[in-house]
């Protein structure tokens, strides 16, 4: 007897009447894990097409596949740097890069994973496919050397207040491992962006560099390069491109992230104009900060391809920013919610020195107004019918 009809003739103990009835979460979580599911989505989110959520939240896995490979052999290639190589080992380079992630992704799996179920087993609801996905970026968006109490605790915080307290799955506002973040990044700023995060000598420091420490170096003292040699350097700029820098461990490449972005529209999972939208205004908001920079040596004066490959802009755009979930639903209501992301993105990152990381507030923020742009969007289009059919 196969695995699936052993399942179909174990599944009447666990549904409704049955002996273990309220496991039926964990029962029906482990079937459509390794078949498809036998009963069709009833509540949000809705994919409206034939693809169940199931498929839908595979596809993100696999766009995240090249960001993920990238992070295991970058994570190990810098530590060897740091340690002063001159030369990379590639094989102990992505050895030391599963020793540092792996740990990360389990401690989320682990954690998250048994806040989800407990609150599925309480709710008496199926376990949402959903978390499979915040699973794998939740880590990807931290530095590699944070203690594993501080995941368990911010994937935990972004589960629940992030995702459950709004009704799980399909409800939440916000995007829960953005929400873990921005818990860890507030509470504990020198794991998440300190110094500490990479011990690097001070020539080596750029702007290219991903995630939040790279980035205050803008602001740091007289041991960083000027600013106009670090943007005249077009060979940093292709490894910041590449991601051949230290940083949160899925962020630093950007090429990954456009490869992942390529599958996300060509399976129309990730919406290309909250994409497009938010290169547009973070491309808008460089352009206007550069014309008012009092000089080369300005922050205001970093140019736009330098926000693309600096921090966590790619990743954000590609991955956080497109959640059908918390971004917003409308047409034109994601050209708005993109362009505000990537306006406020640079924004921050150069009118407040104590946040130099802009994506992950603008994305919040923005998480924050998407239902309010997609009611007054939706309230016009109605008036606009009412007065083309004479009924106002």
């Amino acid at each position: 007897m196969g695995l699936k009809e052993k399942l179909h003739e174990l599944a009447p103990l666990f549904e409704k009447g049955g002996k273990y009835e309220k496991f039926y979460p964990l029962f029906e979580a482990a079937e459509s894990f390794m078949f498809t599911p036998a009963t069709p989505t009833t509540s949000g989110p809705h994919v409206r097409d034939g693809v169940d959520l199931k498929r839908a939240m595979i596809m993100v896995v696999l766009a995240l596949v090249p960001a993920t490979l990238w992070t295991l052999w970058n994570t190990g290639a810098q530590e060897q740097i740091a340690a002063g190589a001159t030369s990379i080992d590639h094989f102990q380079a992505l050895l030391a890069g599963a020793w540092a992630f792996m740990p990360v992704y389990i401690v989320t799996i682990a954690v998250g994973g048994l806040l989800e179920a407990l609150f599925a087993l309480v709710r008496k609801h199926e376990i949402n496919e959903g978390f499979l996905v915040t699973s794998l970026l939740f880590p990807l968006i931290l530095p590699p050397t944070i203690p594993l109490w501080q995941v368990a605790l911010g994937i935990a915080f972004g589960v629940v207040i992030g995702k459950e307290i709004f009704g799980g799955t399909g409800m939440n506002v916000l995007n829960p491992a953005l929400t873990g973040r921005a818990f860890l990044f507030f509470a504990y700023p020198g794991q998440i962006s300190g110094d500490a995060v990479w011990f690097l000598k001070p020539e080596q420091l750029a702007d290219g560099y991903s995630g939040a420490t790279p980035l205050a170096q803008f602001y740091a003292t007289n041991n960083t390069p000027a600013l106009g040699e670090l943007v005249a350097s077009q060979e940093s700029w292709w490894d910041a491109f590449i991601g051949f820098i230290p940083g949160s461990m899925g962020e630093t490449s950007t090429l990954a992230c456009l490869l992942g972005a390529v599958i996300l529209i060509l399976s129309r999972v990730g919406s290309w104009k909250i994409m497009l939208a938010c290169f547009i205004g973070m491309f808008g908001m460089s352009e206007l900060l550069n014309f008012f920079a009092p000089s080369a040596d300005s922050f205001l004066a970093v140019p736009w391809h330098w926000h693309l490959v600096a921090g966590g802009f790619a990743f954000g755009a590609v991955f956080m920013a497109t959640d059908p979930v918390s971004a917003t639903q409308t047409e034109l209501g994601k050209w708005i919610y993109g362009f505000f992301i990537g306006f406020f993105c640079v924004l921050v990152r150069v009118l407040n020195p104590a946040y130099p990381e802009g994506m992950m507030l603008a994305i919040l923020f923005m998480n924050l107004f998407a239902p309010v742009i997609d009611y007054y969007i939706v309230k016009a289009n109605i008036k606009r019918r009412e007065a083309r059919l004479g009924i106002l």
